[in-house]
């Protein structure tokens, strides 16, 4: 009898496997229900701005709704956390940023996730950070800025998040210059860029795509792009003025860890497929994006040579042993 109710269990397991029944299908049926998009950011921000842009494209392709949620807090951490908690069946995603999901486990000792567990479906975007000044600074240059930070009184620089990309160019820039500065981390770069035009800091580490819809508002002194950044042709980069580092914030799409391969294959296809239009590339030029377009094991790839990067820059700013 034992061997006869463990035949009945068997069969009926491969009955539901075939047919697709239980809680939330097969990977074969995928997708067949509404896909949370969380966001680990507040709204408004560049990750948020992305997501609405796919929202509609994605659920034309996948055939089912999006539904795009908010998990903000820690520069992003709070929403990573929950990402690898949450079931590997494709019906959660996260938006992910690079530096952060790099940064935030390899300089504190509880993040909430590790990198590792981040796990990528593709990259779709990114942004050069420039700093820049209100208009009515007086300060037209990089060195005017690097003069007045080291006069006197301690100068505040804002950015979205901590140990992100804007933390890691105020780090960067401060050692380089021996500046004596204070960052003043917000929660997402809406609320960041919203801080530093209300007048309440000295200066700002913004996203290219901020710069360019505000750029009648301030002065921007350079940014981080390797060239001239096509957008902002007259602005100058750090290392054409003399300051010899790059800043830049890449953003995708990650699931759960164990999440099964052809789901993941669903989803980076889908995605890809929206970077690639060339209607969306050209949305994303003229607003000041730049658009990439990286699937999952180039993404995996190249995760693994920024963390090679970020552990000699964070021992060099003395930020890890």
């Amino acid at each position: 009898m034992k061997r006869r109710f463990s035949f009945t269990v068997a069969a009926a397991a491969a009955i539901l496997a075939v047919s697709g029944c239980g809680t939330g299908g097969g990977a074969g049926d995928y997708p067949s229900e509404t896909i949370t998009y969380s966001i680990p950011f507040g709204p408004g921000g560049q990750s948020d701005v992305e997501a609405r842009r796919q929202e509609p494209m994605l659920e034309e392709k996948l055939d089912t709704e999006v539904n795009i949620t908010y998990k903000e807090g820690a520069g992003g951490a709070v929403g990573w956390t929950e990402l690898v908690s949450e079931q590997p069946d494709g019906y959660f995603i996260s938006g992910m940023n690079i530096p952060h999901i790099i940064l935030q486990p390899m300089t504190q000792d509880d993040a909430g996730y590790e990198t590792e567990q981040i796990n990528p479906v593709a990259i779709f975007q990114g942004t050069p950070i420039g700093l820049a000044v209100p208009a009515d600074s007086g300060m037209e240059t990089l060195d005017d800025f690097i003069e007045e930070a080291d006069s006197g009184g301690q100068v505040t620089i804002a950015g979205s998040g901590t140990y992100s990309g804007h933390h890691l160019a105020f780090m960067q820039l401060s050692s380089l210059e021996e500046l004596d500065m204070e960052y003043v981390p917000s929660t997402g770069a809406a609320e960041s860029i919203q801080n530093f035009l209300g007048g309440n800091t000295d200066a700002i580490f913004a996203n290219s795509n901020d710069l360019v819809k505000y750029k009648d508002d301030m002065n921007i002194l350079a940014i981080g792009s390797e060239e001239t950044f096509e957008a902002l042709p007259d602005v100058p980069t750090f290392q054409e003025e003399g300051v010899d580092f790059t800043a830049s914030i890449d953003r995708g799409v990650a699931v759960p860890p164990d999440t099964e391969e052809e789901i993941i294959q669903t989803l980076e296809d889908t995605f890809l497929e929206i970077a690639n239009d060339e209607s969306v590339q050209e949305e994303m030029i003229n607003e000041g994006f730049e658009p990439l377009a990286m699937g999952r094991e180039d993404t995996q790839n190249y995760i693994e040579e920024r963390t090679e990067e970020f552990e000699e820059t964070m021992r060099e700013l003395g930020e890890i042993e």
